[in-house]
């Protein structure tokens, strides 16, 4: 979703993989943004330009399309204000990326419904009373977060558990239901979101917003 020689930057960087692999494979001018002393540390050894900072707080002092791209990956969820975090990244690059664990996957259902109890998964591999999230997040939830934050939703791809893309024709509530993770290429204007909500995705490619030719 990236396109090459880009101007990115990664929020909530973790230890910089992505980062690293996109100045690689990528090109990209990138710059990280990580909470943790830690992550901040392994980035800088790895020679990436990443400063320890909040989501929630600093993103508000970047100055307006500064980046192509902003990417929340695996992060969202653990934001306390999603939509604020949501609405600088669209304000702050031209692109937002949001990947996230999605809790409608139907194993999570289960854990809840049937043995009463929060789930643990890959994905979600913390006990409730330890985890960092604070949101737990559905593809459904996200487009619905798309209609009230004014974004416009360009693709989005829902992810089994070995984290490739679910390549079949299915309506969006089978992917809420079957997708692991997913992962939603968003851009400003428009509240698109609920008609991406009918649309069936493409084969290999996720599904395509309203605007978008066929």
């Amino acid at each position: 979703m990236v396109e090459p020689d880009s101007r990115v930057l990664d929020v909530g960087c973790g230890d910089g993989a992505l980062l690293a692999l996109l100045r690689s494979r990528r090109s990209v001018d990138g710059r990280g943004i990580e909470l943790s002393r830690e992550g901040v540390s392994e980035c800088l050894a790895k020679g990436l330009p990443v400063i320890q900072g909040d989501a929630d707080t600093d993103l508000a002092d970047y100055p307006d399309d500064a980046f192509d791209y902003v990417i929340l990956s695996q992060t969202i969820q653990a934001t306390r204000q999603p939509r604020v975090v949501l609405e600088h990244m669209l304000r702050i690059g031209r692109r937002a990326i949001v990947s996230f664990p999605n809790f409608g996957h139907w194993r999570i259902r289960y854990e809840v419904a049937l043995r009463g109890r929060m789930p643990m998964t890959e994905n979600l591999p913390h006990a409730w009373y330890e985890t960092p999230n604070i949101h737990f997040c559905t593809i459904r939830a996200l487009v619905a977060l798309c209609c009230v934050s004014a974004a416009r939703m360009a693709r989005a791809v829902a992810l089994d558990g070995n984290g490739q893309p679910i390549r079949v024709n299915l309506p969006w509530w089978v992917w809420n239901l079957f997708g692991e993770q997913a992962v939603f290429l968003l851009r400003r204007g428009g509240s698109a979101g609920s008609d991406a909500l009918r649309q069936t995705p493409e084969p290999g490619a996720g599904a395509r917003a309203a605007d978008e030719p066929a």
